[in-house]
């Protein structure tokens, strides 16, 4: 082979990886449909500038809240709202908590799942009473109660806990 066709050929080569690591284009506003810009008006002045990845993130969010019942709607503004009303420490604890909780087993996810319904299932006033029930525990009874459980778990879900509370978690009962 000649240096000519090698270069050549490296040469496309470089093109062909340089053409398949190029960022893919923002879509512009122009190309959303109607349903689209009506849902994102508020983004008009801004679309254009936001990276590609942003403007997907943004628009299979609105497809979802498409998709919300007028319940689930409520619900999510409520969520919202109290994200914004945290400060920026409380919302890197929360950032910190989901991270440990997605590095846990699914077993494990499972379960804290299965355990929060259950405490969404109950009554407000039963919520309210548990919450408040330990709020007002002393550290010492926070820890009893914490000892009592533990030795109801199996060995399984002790080594669990083990194993998360090493990589930094520390899960906090209600």
């Amino acid at each position: 082979m000649s240096n000519k066709s090698t270069l050549v050929r490296a040469g496309l080569l470089a093109i062909g990886f340089a053409l398949l690591s190029a960022p893919v284009l923002a879509q512009s506003w122009q190309e959303l449909s109607p349903q689209q810009q009506k849902l994102l008006g508020k983004m008009k002045n801004k679309w254009d500038q936001l990276p590609e990845e942003r403007q997907q993130r943004i628009l299979r969010g609105a497809q979802r809240w498409q998709e919300m019942t007028p319940e689930q709607r409520r619900l999510a503004r409520q969520k919202l709202k109290r994200w914004q009303e945290m400060t920026p420490e409380q919302r890197a604890r929360v950032r910190e908590r989901f991270q440990r909780f997605r590095e846990l087993p699914p077993e494990t996810q499972e379960r804290i799942r299965q355990r929060r319904a259950e405490f969404q299932a109950l009554p407000p006033e039963r919520r309210q009473q548990l919450r408040q029930q330990w709020q007002s525990m002393s550290p010492e009874q926070r820890q009893e109660w914490r000892e009592q459980r533990l030795n109801r778990m199996t060995p399984e879900q002790r080594q669990q806990l083990h194993e998360y509370r090493r990589s930094g978690g520390t899960p906090r009962g209600r």
